[in-house]
């Protein structure tokens, strides 16, 4: 099962490479026939849309902003620092790498770390047009980062660990790579409260594709397991069941309306912090 949500990621994420290489819009509604999460007929997602300030953006080549499929903007909320070292999990396109390298100033460096070969050549693209120095950008899994222990400052990612089939893996690796006092400061997709599995599972099909959204609780319970301490859990934006609502009406044996009324505001993004 593992390897099959690992390469059903990885087909997702470079078919939305590719679309943006070829000029075209990438979006977690609709980047590819086969593992389309949304009617392609919708316009905006609302899960996505209106991340980064004009002002953030400024300066970053327009392939990176094309390529965002986050959920959230952990660049902006993990407080980072001139001279840090920050690692993105799951870095795609490179806008949040792009963004903590400008953070951390040329004394400090940002790592993007991507299994997929299409988004890290699309990354590395955009590090060449954005004239950045201070950025690395790996090729690797989460779930075993090719860092040594004791050497990051900072581990952000953006809606990636929920895709992950071994979380717990992805925890205990990123309190590896910490250096002692480092911070996890990430964005997710998380759920609240139980659910009946095909509710949850329909839900987490139109917020992230291929998601697995952890259960807040289980998150904290994950993070304080493999060594995090001062875990916070902060809703960014509550989804509402209202907005899937072409999706769902695209799925047999739904009951859209028995969906909408369970499922309204049991998921959301948020921003997950945790220190070492």
């Amino acid at each position: 099962m593992s390897t099959d949500i690992k390469e059903a990621v990885k087909a997702h994420y470079a078919d939305a490479a590719r679309q943006v290489l070829s000029a075209k819009t990438a979006s977690c509604c609709a980047p590819a026939p086969k593992s389309s999460c949304c009617s392609a007929a919708d316009a905006v997602d609302p899960i996505s849309v209106n991340l980064y300030t004009p002002g953030e953006t400024a300066g970053i080549p327009e392939e990176a902003v094309l390529a965002s499929l986050g959920c959230g903007n952990p660049t902006a909320l993990a407080e980072l620092r001139p001279g840090e070292v920050v690692l993105d999990l799951g870095s795609g396109g490179g806008i949040d790498v792009l963004l903590s390298a400008r953070r951390v100033g040329p004394a400090g460096k940002a790592y993007g770390l991507d299994m997929t070969d299409e988004m890290l050549e699309l990354a590395r693209q955009n590090q060449r047009k954005a004239g950045v120095t201070n950025v690395e950008f790996l090729k690797g899994e989460i779930e075993s980062i090719p860092l040594p222990d004791n050497s990051v400052d900072v581990i952000i990612s953006n809606c990636v660990i929920n895709l992950s089939a071994d979380k717990g893996r992805v925890l205990a690796e990123a309190f590896r790579v910490l250096k002692p006092g480092g911070r996890f400061a990430v964005s997710d997709i998380v759920r609240r409260g139980a659910l009946a599995p095909e509710i949850a599972r329909s839900m987490e099909l139109w917020a992230g594709c291929v998601a697995g959204a952890l259960e807040e609780n289980e998150y904290r319970d994950l993070l304080a397991g493999a060594g995090f301490q001062e875990v916070s859990i902060e809703a960014t934006r509550v989804y509402r069941a209202a907005d899937a609502r072409a999706f769902l009406e695209s799925m047999e044996g739904v009951d859209v309306e028995k969906l909408i009324a369970e499922a309204d505001g049991a998921f959301m993004s948020a921003f997950v912090r945790a220190t070492k």
